[in-house]
């Protein structure tokens, strides 16, 4: 029996004619070059649902693609089970629960525990998104049910590669730079983005709302989960790591070693902080370093904080081919993903042998026009030129 058509799930009083953004998006997804068929990787969410409904409009042989990640509660675990399951009902595809907890718990889990145990404050969106969900997507939609693409609902676009970007698939901002997640995308190689359908980059949140009621999705007004899922998961940050690290008392300290305060693990601080230091001192001070091996958190006056440069490591380029050693190029960076980007001179310089082992075969050193505030070992930088995201890498440390 052939799906039931997205027309009959509609709700009566919801609008039935597309937004201008949803009717572009369709568009380009009927004159999508190459084959029509796609897994969707289906959270539970607005966006990837919307994401679903309008590929299958756009006359896509869609099925649902769900990875079970964790157990218990969370917008990635049971609610979002359920929820992504519901859509596959309504629109009337495939689902498809892949149990991937252990390969999360081995490559999430750990890496943050091993991260904050070392002073860091690791990102672990950006390593989900290559090593849990896009890779591993492929990989299964290709092997169990012969798919060569996967789409989600990422703001963010890729443009397919032709002579005039030397052959390389382009990574590309999120028209809607508030929703923009270019940034957690830098990591992906040129492989992956050649099989990636980003269905919703050039619509904005408020466009994904209106055709999700058009659709009459379920998850047309699900609010938007503010924390990592791990967070979500076990409560708080604080609860997950307390979870896996046992607490350890250790010393509060100014730049000049002056002891200030005491704390209960250097993995409940980062770079930049200012609330919640529990230290009493004549103007704010905010955490300007963890040095795991002293247990020590190092405080400062914000005046004392900034730093105009960094090394990154562990770097990954995207729409440009890999420099040379010693190029110098100027650079837009984003060094969280909610700032602003802000001019740099990036230099390419020789790895350690961790980034090497690793097989990035190259780190940098970036130097900003002006000194930046919570530069955070364990944080993406990513380098962008306007809407194009060069690539991106670690930070490992401010540079002297």
């Amino acid at each position: 029996m052939p799906p039931e058509p997205v027309m009959s799930i509609r709700q009566a009083e919801s609008p039935t004619t597309a937004t201008e953004a949803g009717a572009q998006a369709l568009e380009r997804l009927r004159h999508w070059p190459g084959e029509h068929r796609v897994a969707v990787g289906l959270s539970g969410g607005v966006d990837s649902s919307l994401t679903a409904a309008l590929l299958v409009e756009a006359g896509w042989e869609v099925e649902g693609l769900t990875l079970w990640l964790m157990s218990g509660k969370g917008a990635c675990c049971a609610e979002g089970l359920v929820d992504a399951a519901g859509i596959c009902e309504q629109l009337g595809i495939p689902h498809h629960v892949v149990d991937f907890r252990e390969h999360f718990k081995e490559q999430i889990v750990q890496f943050l525990v091993d991260g904050y145990a070392e002073g860091l404050t690791p990102l672990p969106c950006s390593r989900c998104n290559r090593e849990v969900k896009f890779g591993p997507m492929i990989s299964w939609a290709e092997e169990n049910r012969s798919i060569g693409r996967i789409a989600t609902g990422h703001y963010a676009r890729v443009r397919p590669a032709d002579q005039s970007d030397n052959g390389r698939h382009q990574l590309l901002r999120g028209l809607d730079h508030r929703k923009d997640q270019s940034y957690f995308l830098y990591d992906l190689p040129q492989e992956a983005l050649g099989k990636l359908v980003f269905p919703l980059g050039e619509l904005t949140k408020p466009d994904t709302r209106l055709e999700a009621e058009r659709f009459g999705l379920r998850t047309a007004q699900k609010p938007e989960s503010q924390d990592l899922c791990l967070a979500d998961h076990h409560g708080s940050m604080r609860a997950f790591l307390d979870t896996y690290l046992p607490a350890r008392e250790g010393e509060i300290v100014l730049l000049n070693g002056t002891v200030v305060g005491k704390h209960d693990g250097i993995e409940h601080f980062t770079i930049g902080q200012r609330k919640g230091l529990g230290v009493a001192w004549s103007e704010p001070l905010h955490v300007v370093r963890l040095e795991a091996a002293m247990n020590r958190v190092v405080v400062a006056t914000r005046e004392e904080a900034g730093t105009d440069s960094c090394v990154v490591g562990a770097l990954n380029w995207v729409s440009m081919a890999q420099p040379a050693l010693g190029t110098r190029q100027r650079v837009e960076v984003q060094v969280r993903y909610r700032s602003e980007p802000v001019g740099a001179w990036l230099e390419v310089i020789s790895p350690t042998s961790d980034d090497a082992a690793g097989g990035r075969p190259h780190r940098c050193q970036l130097r900003f026009d002006q000194a930046q505030f919570s530069i955070t070992p364990g944080q993406a930088a990513v380098f962008y030129d306007g809407e194009r995201v060069l690539g991106g890498g670690l930070i490992q440390r401010p540079a002297p």
